[in-house]
């Protein structure tokens, strides 16, 4: 029998369809970028007006998409994306279409809005926008005409969001909040379950000097008859949550007292978790992200999506199958071997302290050189003085956002934390991540470098652009 001959036409076919589908996807790519840009020249995440007004006035001409799905919202001052992403992955595992929106991204605005466990396309995102833009235009005018600024990026962001998941349409939207919770825009949503994260001084600018007056703002998403899951708080934010959930006829769910950790060790690649919620306890689930603040986050997740499903226990099986498949990008994660390279989205202090525990935990590095950039309206003293501990050495730069603290202060900071002779400056994350691995590697050259490595924090923007150069993004 001859052999089968070969058809150069289909070759040629083929190559001529792989070329089209470039060209579509380039072409898409383009689309969201300018899209992207219009959108971002709008008042940024950190410069509006704590309003919710505004975004109601857009979600009424849109026909209130928000109201198209379920919902269980987030807030907190840590902790929060990764919960969502927990939360979101078990509601999937239930077969339940869902919806994730989340903030801020590391390397596309498309990766804050997830459908089915997907960021939307590029083409996607911009055939949304293009059905969104016509009525963000007559709330602009209206703002204008009320000498009011147009709508803020956040504010548009969430409008594509919810139109995104309606369109769908989702079963289910786990929702974080961009800042706060009683005015923030995605607020609009009437959320059955509502989590709260650990609260902690951030954002004081907006949300208040204490923790009872920023606690009072993030309570604002606690809705009549939801049910709130909340971390373990301090005593004057447990006290503002207890009021809020009595004054709507919410019920209170709190960790140590309805739900806990009631065990956990650490596993390769992650750890092994024992979770008490209130209809069950689940024995023996791996969760393949480290740190004690993670299993606390799975937890809560846990409890809400229970709640959220009529407080009956879950499925053990769904449950391992779910949290197996956990990511959290940006969160201690491995993004270079040789020598080792970490980053880590930690922000504020409390971030920071849960950082340096979480590595001492999952990561033998007895020489740990920190790169570090913060925003310049963070207060980076107490953020740095966490990382002293864990950080031989760091390097002090700038990450890519006009927001970022000048290096030159920052080190000024930072020797008062470390000592002079353990700080290092550069203007650039390229040159700071150069002379962090150059370091990491004298000492391993010298043989006192055994279990060693770096180190990037400070923001989720200097995560971003870290990864970004490091070929993760």
């Amino acid at each position: 029998m001859s052999a089968a001959r070969k058809d150069p036409g289909a070759a040629r076919r083929q190559s001529a369809k792989e070329a089209r589908a470039a060209a579509e996807d380039a072409a898409a790519q383009a689309d969201l970028e300018r899209v992207y840009q219009h959108i971002v020249s709008r008042a940024p995440e950190h410069d509006f007006d704590p309003t919710i007004d505004r975004v109601r006035r857009l979600f009424e001409l849109l026909g209130d998409p928000q109201h198209a799905f379920r919902t269980i919202h987030l807030t907190g001052t840590n902790g929060k994306t990764s919960t969502a992403r927990v939360a979101e992955r078990l509601v999937r595992e239930h077969g339940l279409r869902t919806g994730l929106f989340t903030s801020p991204h590391l390397t596309s605005v498309t990766e804050r809005i997830v459908v089915d466990g997907e960021p939307l396309s590029a083409r996607r995102f911009v055939e949304v926008w293009e059905d969104v833009y016509p009525y963000v235009q007559v709330v602009d005018a209206e703002l204008a005409e009320a000498g009011q600024s147009q709508l803020s990026f956040f504010e548009v962001l969430t409008g594509v969001a919810f139109a995104a998941f309606a369109d769908t349409p989702v079963d289910v939207a786990i929702v974080e909040v961009g800042m706060g919770g009683e005015w923030d825009s995605t607020n609009v949503v009437d959320a059955e379950v509502a989590v709260v994260t650990p609260v902690a001084l951030d954002h004081e600018r907006w949300l208040g000097s204490t923790l009872e007056e920023i606690a009072t703002v993030k309570s604002g998403i606690v809705k009549d008859g939801a049910t709130v899951v909340s971390a373990a708080q301090r005593p004057e934010v447990e006290e503002v949550l207890r009021a809020r959930a009595e004054r709507v006829g919410a019920r209170l769910l709190r960790e140590g007292v309805d739900l806990d950790v009631a065990a956990r060790q650490v596993a390769v690649g992650g750890q092994l978790l024992d979770l008490r919620t209130p209809a069950a306890l689940y024995t023996e689930v791996f969760l393949p992200l480290h740190g004690e603040h993670q299993a606390h986050n799975a937890l809560l997740a846990l409890a809400a999506v229970e709640a959220f499903l009529g407080g009956r226990a879950l499925d053990g099986q769904l449950v391992e199958t779910a949290f197996a498949d956990v990511t959290s990008p940006g969160r201690l994660e491995v993004v270079r071997s040789s020598p080792t390279v970490l980053v880590d989205a930690a922000h504020n202090a409390a971030g920071a302290e849960a950082l340096a525990v979480a590595l001492g935990e999952a990561f033998d590095l007895r020489h740990l050189v920190g790169v570090v950039a913060i925003m310049a309206d963070k207060d980076a003293e107490p953020l740095l003085a966490a990382l002293e501990p864990v950080l031989s050495e760091v390097v002090v730069t700038r990450n890519s956002s006009e927001r970022s603290a000048d290096p030159t202060d920052l080190a000024e900071l930072a020797a008062d934390v470390f000592g002079e002779d353990r700080v290092h400056s550069t203007e650039r994350l390229d040159e700071a991540l150069q002379v962090a691995v150059d370091l990491v590697e004298r000492d391993d050259a010298v043989g006192v470098g055994t279990g060693s490595g770096v180190l990037v924090t400070g923001s989720v923007v200097t995560v971003a652009d870290a990864r970004i150069l490091l070929g993760r993004g």
